[in-house]
């Protein structure tokens, strides 16, 4: 912990006090704001959920919050870093861990500090607490107490009770043992375990490391005064006992002669460089020491460079950080209503967050500590702020409570895991249902910019998602040295590579520009040069559907990216424009932004075009639009002839479309805002707050769009290109991984409408 006269303890103590003290708050969850609200939420109308839970217990999981409850639980005897500083003075340890649980898997947590005299008041004052919570989460509790407590609360409680403090480190570690012992070519049954530390930690560690597949006879575990020897004398009843070994070893210097493993959870400074010198070759150094590991990871590699070297730092790699357990552990357990944490939940999670640690890292996770991370060495285990690690360990966790009888519910996994998916955003969700519906049924989708290390680390998701077949246009020695210098996990035969310039069909290609563009100063030769170029030959594949669709424009600006494909592709019949369209995920839901992107001149008509085509593309999104023509001016509050072109086009809509709700022309605020709405205007045409908003120029668009997503943090989906005759995607320049991704599912739902459609003009395009 911080010493409060650092600058570190100041910025903690205003981060604290700051505001609304604390770190967290109880928000209603149902509208409170008329008599027949509260008339509802308490008297009279609470005796209704009360008498259906009376005559039914299971129902209070329908009518109440207990099934994502959970209470942290400490008598502060044991806070890390501080040790025993009472149960007052730990709240705002239990409140940041009650933030994280929110934070990670959107649970609800009450935290509690026990001001108990003996492990038994302890006991009975959180027994009684059952019918309030859905799970108990111990924790920053004295060992040896923390044993007993733990064991009598499984006992006489039907909920999940779970010691983070022995568990969560374990299966963490866990994890990482599963990956170092591939990475560094052991066997888990032949390592030689050396554990410095005997407390809680410690003890729960080396007994999962056993449900791992270690040996329990080749684990040496010491203590402050050494060894746990048998010239050791220990009493009865003491839980160290059990490591007791027949061993000449005396000192941890001792034991770690011969070593495979080091386990280090006692304080800092206890391994020094010559015991590090004194372990096997290829050595597991796991120093998780807080807030200072027993060795820093910086000398340990010096010393050791054949190591994998882990510890509890943030500022290190391989972190075992135990919010990569407790918040997943405990969604999976309150999920199918488990009435215990088994030991096959804990190893289902260990080995999930191994396999996830050897996927693929999304960019998101990349962006979020500025650094590329592979498995390997320096990445055992994945980073706390990694999305996925949600819908890896919850579902895990789920199956094994499933498979040993432990779940009062049962779950259908695939569901279950798209329903965690869209748990902490509404735009996973909304993404997830376009890359499943594009899995549905993949496409061939050309990148003209094959050899963008985005591009083919976007392509590596998508084959594993089966999203899309890619082919890829470049130079194919070039791509698949990219492919190889950046570890790239895109499979042999998972995509295509063409090279425009020794193509089959490239001359067929240039003979056919030169025809259709003849007219409009394209020679031969220039048509043979311009075959050559990815951009135009990447064109030419979707207009003669050898390939479905194109997601192109990393690498060039917007308009060189359209004209090609305006040129060569073209509008779709009975398109009148083309235009850019933003999804705006917004947490009250999405939002349609147009145009964002193409028209520079707008008058009423084109307006009025654009308002149509994205009305229509928010239809195949499943939302029913609700159009506001946006302006200065609220319903020919000011005139000027901006405003009035803005209320041109909202009557030229109506009258073409009478199927649309359409309101305008007004401001931004009146449109999302429908009592405001209302207030100013009663006869409003729509019958909710706008979601399609059609800005007067692009300039304004553009602008709306990055604000909401710079300043707003509104994830932001596009360009969707509305109008074209066949799936074409154009990307922003600073696109990421993850959004050219959902652009190509995008791009393959829009040509799945096509052949659907046979020939017709498919939604999205």
């Amino acid at each position: 912990m911080s010493n409060p006269r650092s600058n570190r303890g100041k910025d903690a103590l205003e981060f604290h006090a700051k505001g609304r003290p604390g770190k967290i708050q109880v928000v209603p969850t149902k509208p409170l704001t008329t008599q027949r609200d509260l008339s509802l939420a308490y008297s009279p109308g609470v005796a209704e959920p009360c008498m259906e839970i009376f005559k039914d217990p299971a129902e209070v999981y329908k009518y109440t919050a207990r099934g994502n409850l959970v209470a942290v639980i400490s008598d502060g005897t044991a806070v890390l870093g501080l040790g025993d500083i009472g149960p007052l003075a730990s709240k705002p340890v239990m409140e940041g861990k009650g933030v994280l649980f929110k934070k990670f898997a959107d649970i609800d947590v009450f935290d509690l500090e026990v001001k108990a005299t003996s492990p038994d008041q302890f006991i009975e004052c959180v027994a009684a607490l059952e019918p309030t919570f859905g799970g108990i989460n111990l924790e920053d509790i004295k060992a040896p107490e923390c044993f007993y407590i733990e064991e009598k609360l499984k006992q006489r409680m039907n909920i999940p009770v779970f010691h983070d403090d022995q568990h969560g480190t374990a299966i963490i570690s866990g994890a990482a043992l599963l990956n170092a012992v591939v990475i560094q070519k052991k066997t888990i049954a032949e390592l030689k375990v050396v554990v410095s530390g005997a407390g809680a930690s410690a003890i729960a560690c080396a007994k999962f490391y056993v449900s791992l597949g270690v040996k329990l006879e080749n684990i040496i575990m010491c203590d402050s005064k050494g060894v746990l020897s048998h010239k050791r004398k220990l009493e009865a009843g003491d839980p160290k006992l059990e490591w007791v070994r027949e061993t000449e070893a005396v000192t941890l210097a001792d034991a770690l002669v011969g070593a495979d493993l080091l386990l280090g959870l006692s304080r800092a400074g206890l391994v020094t460089p010559e015991m590090l010198l004194t372990m096997a070759p290829r050595p597991i150094i796991f120093a998780l020491a807080n807030p200072d590991p027993e060795i820093d990871y910086p000398t340990a590699k010096a010393t050791r460079p054949d190591a994998i070297v882990a510890t509890g730092r943030s500022d290190y790699n391989n972190q075992v950080n135990n919010v990569l357990g407790f918040p997943f552990i405990f969604r999976g357990a309150l999920d199918v209503r488990a009435t215990q944490i088994n030991e096959a939940m804990k190893v289902a999670a260990a080995h999930a967050l191994a396999e996830l640690a050897r996927k693929d890292v999304p960019q998101v996770v990349s962006a979020a500590y500025g650094e590329e991370f592979h498995f390997g060495p320096e990445y055992i285990i994945p980073k706390p702020f990694d999305p996925r690690v949600l819908h890896w360990v919850a579902p895990a966790v789920a199956k094994a409570a499933m498979d040993t009888g432990v779940a009062q519910i049962q779950l259908e996994l695939d569901a279950y895991v798209e329903r965690l998916q869209g748990l902490l955003g509404g735009s996973t969700a909304v993404m997830r249902k376009f890359v499943r519906m594009a899995a549905s049924a993949p496409k061939k989708v050309v990148f003209p910019e094959g050899d963008d290390p985005r591009i083919l680390k976007a392509c590596s998701i998508i084959t594993e998602e089966q999203i899309a077949r890619p082919i890829l246009l470049g130079d194919p020695e070039r791509i698949k040295q990219i492919i190889r210098d950046q570890d790239i996990d895109l499979l042999e035969g998972s995509y295509e590579i063409v090279d425009p310039r020794e193509d089959a069909d490239a001359a067929a290609y240039a003979e056919l520009l030169h025809r259709r563009r003849e007219r409009k100063g394209v020679t031969a030769e220039l048509s043979r040069l311009l075959m050559r170029e990815r951009n135009h030959f990447g064109m030419m594949m979707v207009a003669e559907r050898r390939v479905d669709g194109i997601v192109t424009g990393l690498n060039f600006s917007y308009p060189d990216t359209i004209r090609p494909a305006l040129q060569i592709i073209g509008i779709r019949p009975g398109a009148r424009k083309i235009c850019g369209m933003y999804l705006m995920l917004h947490k009250g839901g999405m939002l349609f932004f147009g145009d964002t992107t193409v028209n520079l001149d707008f008058d009423a008509t084109t307006l009025a075009d654009v308002a149509e085509m994205v009305a229509d593309a928010a239809g195949t999104f499943g939302v029913t639009p609700r159009v506001a023509m946006l302006s200065f001016s609220n319903f020919g509050s000011v005139r000027d002839p901006r405003s009035t072109m803005v209320a041109d086009a909202t009557e030229l809509l109506r009258r073409r479309r009478p199927d649309l709700e359409v309101e305008g022309e007004m401001q931004a605020n009146v449109a999302v805002d429908y009592a405001l709405m209302q207030s100013i205007f009663p006869s409003t045409q729509l019958t909710g707050p706008a979601n399609v908003l059609i800005f007067p120029n692009l300039e304004a668009g553009n602008v709306a769009y990055k604000l909401m997503r710079e300043l707003g943090g509104v994830p932001a989906v596009g360009p969707v290109l509305l109008g074209m005759a066949r799936p074409v995607t154009v990307l922003e320049r600073d696109c990421s991984v993850d959004n050219i991704v959902h652009m190509t599912a995008l791009t393959v739902v829009a040509a799945q409408k096509e052949e659907a459609q046979s020939g017709a003009s498919p939604a999205l395009v």
